[in-house]
């Protein structure tokens, strides 16, 4: 996809975060990394720039050890499996990457390796005994994410052994206060172990000098970052006691692997190198991007990522780059660009509770260029933001209303009025010349937005000008015009012929399939063969045939959308967060035996039934997806199995305060009964 273009276009590398392979992404970590960089990239491809986008799965993170572990499968087995379907999910949601590849594979771990014994020769890695976190249970070492706890900084119960995902501080496993093992949840103790460190102090004041001469990065990126510094940056361990990993190339450390943020913001580096030794067969196009100075490379992230790609990242470079040729250097971070976060109804992600959209579940319930403009439409640039259904629906009406309106009206009329042709020019007027100047200056605007990473506020110009559309020909009224003269009405439909092949190009970079149809209507270039800078007032000759429009877009049911995820819901298994619990946290389950007491129908739900219960000491409301399995009648007086300390969650309106039990195999629901009589509320263990 790489264009070989003039000496003066620009080199970059773009790439967005690597997803974990123990859960496929959703909707917020679609928009906070890869969607927005699929749009620069194709953005830059489309001004002609050389790029290579790159990106994988993320096979040797904690969370894919802690599940492999919790379901007792190899690690590489399930990573493989997790990075297959996330690589296909990422096709469907037309990402084009150059290299879409996984931290297991042969030059990944060859590279960084030998990068690390470089880094050490240049006298930046320490080697340390230190004491850390050990989960007797387990008999384990509990390296960062294998261990969760309280942050000691902001009290946030959930933070995690490297991280906190409230404050975004960097932790260790020791820092904090009540610490637990993510796999079996007993409290560890300290034993002690040895480590290797990188010397971040070392580096910190070359950092600093980094952060702050970069213009280009996020202020709230730049400032976390020069906040982390101020306070002093610690040696950071990069060797960890885990099986599942980089081995640690050191002498000595035969049985310790690479920490996965140390080695997994190496994969931008190794996934070109693959990508020009594997895929295009030209090892010298690595050297090409990767140790050229004038080469931009930019990474597309959420903000709990920014310390790892502006301190520890760049830290890695500049270790590796002292004591190298100049030709032989790698290049720098050009940007940052980090986004907020996505909340859904306000609420944060969570697939064990089933709150949010996951990418394949987006792609059941709309049309993905649907997904695609919303998300970039709503994008997290300057504060966190929420996934509303309302807006989701009001965005679609935007591109049904304004986009969609503008092109079909316009190439209706050429098709009834003039034949299917482009008409001819005339002199234009005041209202034609303003409407001509929006024409020929809107690539400029859209694209200088792009360059400044302000995806959001491009694709609102692009609505915007869609607009400034709908209002010309509603000014000029063409449909009244042509009763007096054709030439004239002609002309509107000869620029909004124009615009419609600008909206075309504006809109590849955000909506390809959309734009691919408004090329097809035009019968015109093809989406690989737009260029960035081809929008004038004669981009369509007159006398150009198009073909017979259709509506690019339908007005979505968003009622309908919102049932048919909430019964995507019901019948889906939380895949990615199975958990295998210890028997005192079984004891915590309250299991007993109820009275169904009166059974209905719920409304605009057909596989809902609303079942009110007897539980001995009080009476409850439980919403199940039974009406396909069984009748009324066969329920209303049963005595059923029912989960009663479970959280309470709302379906199609009513509080359901339970969960009944079930066996399920294929399409077979069988409800869990008695053998033997025992009263409403009896306690099963």
């Amino acid at each position: 996809m790489i264009k070989l273009v003039t000496k003066n276009k620009n080199k970059w590398v773009v790439t967005s975060a690597w997803p974990y392979v123990n859960a496929i992404p959703h909707l917020g970590n679609l928009i906070g990394s890869t969607l927005s960089a699929d749009v620069f990239a194709r953005f830059l491809r489309m001004k002609g720039d050389e790029v290579v986008f790159v990106s994988g799965s993320d096979s040797h993170g904690t969370p894919i050890s802690i599940e492999a572990k919790k379901l007792n499968v190899p690690a590489e087995e399930l990573a493989f499996k997790y990075h297959n379907i996330i690589k296909d999910l990422h096709e469907k949601w037309q990402i084009s990457f150059d290299n879409y590849t996984i931290t297991h594979n042969p030059i990944h771990i060859e590279f960084v390796k030998k990068m690390y014994l470089d880094i050490q020769k240049n006298g930046y890695i320490l080697e340390k005994e230190i004491e850390s976190l050990y989960c007797k249970q387990d008999d384990l070492f509990l390296p960062d994410r294998f261990v969760e706890g309280i942050c000691p900084h902001c009290n946030f119960e959930d933070a995690r052994g490297d991280q906190c995902d409230n404050c975004q501080r960097l932790l260790t496993p020791l820092d904090l206060i009540k610490p637990k093992c993510a796999v079996c949840g007993h409290t560890p103790t300290i034993k002690k172990t040895k480590h290797w460190y990188l010397d971040l102090p070392k580096l910190q004041d070359r950092l600093k000098n980094l952060i702050e001469e970069n213009e280009i990065i996020p202020a709230n990126a730049r400032q976390m970052c020069l906040n982390s510094i101020a306070e002093g940056l610690p040696e950071r361990a990069i060797t960890r006691d885990l099986e599942w990993g980089i081995p640690a190339p050191f002498e000595n450390a035969e049985d310790k692997t690479i920490y996965v943020w140390f080695e997994a913001v190496l994969g931008y580096i190794t996934a070109v190198k693959e990508w020009a030794e594997k895929l295009i067969n030209d090892p010298d196009k690595f050297n090409y991007f990767w140790n050229d100075p004038t080469t931009k490379t930019v990474f597309f992230i959420g903000k709990d990522n920014i310390i790892f790609h502006l301190i520890v990242f760049p830290a890695l470079l500049l270790a590796y780059n002292d004591n190298k040729k100049e030709s032989e250097k790698l290049v720098l971070p050009y940007n940052v660009s980090s986004t907020e976060w996505l909340m859904y109804e306000n609420q944060k992600f969570s697939k064990s509770r089933g709150i949010g959209i996951w990418i394949d579940e987006a792609l059941e319930l709309a049309p993905l260029d649907y997904w695609r403009f919303s998300l970039v439409y709503n994008r997290m640039e300057k504060s966190d933001a929420s996934f509303l259904w309302s807006e989701f629906d009001n965005n679609n009406k935007i591109l049904n209303d304004v986009i969609g309106n503008f092109i079909h009206r316009s190439m209706t009329f050429i098709n009834k009025q003039f034949n299917n042709k482009i008409p001819e020019k005339i002199e234009p007027d005041e209202v034609d010349k303003a409407f001509i100047l929006k024409i020929t200056s809107i690539s400029k605007k859209v694209g200088d937005l792009l360059e400044k990473f302000e995806l959001r506020k491009a694709l609102r110009e692009i609505v915007n000008f869609g607009r400034d559309g709908n209002v010309y020909l509603n000014e000029k009224a063409p449909w009244h015009l042509i009763k007096k003269n054709k030439k004239a009405a002609g002309y509107v439909f000869n620029l909004c012929a124009q615009a419609s092949y600008a909206l075309a190009v504006l809109l590849s970079p955000f909506i390809p399939g959309t734009s691919e149809k408004i090329l097809s209507y035009l019968n015109t270039s093809k989406l690989s063969e737009l260029i960035w800078d081809s929008i004038s007032e004669n981009s369509l000759k007159a006398g150009h045939f198009i073909k017979k429009p259709e509506p690019l877009f339908q007005k979505l049911d968003i009622e309908e959308i919102k049932q048919k995820y909430e019964q995507l819901k019901e019948g889906k298994p939380n895949e990615g967060e199975k958990e295998i619990i210890s028997y005192d946290e079984f004891k915590k389950l309250d299991i007993r035996v109820a009275l169904v007491e009166k059974v209905e129908k719920v409304p605009k739900a057909d596989k809902l039934y609303n079942l009110s219960i007897d539980l001995g000491t009080e009476k409850r409301t439980l919403v199940a997806g039974l009406a396909e399995h069984y009748k009324i009648e066969d329920l209303q007086g049963k005595k059923i199995v029912v989960l009663t300390n479970l959280e309470p969650r709302k379906l199609k309106g009513i509080l359901s305060k339970g969960m009944l039990l079930a066996a399920v195999e294929n399409d077979k629901v069988s409800i869990l009964i008695l053998d033997r009589d025992l009263p409403p509320g009896a306690r099963i263990e």
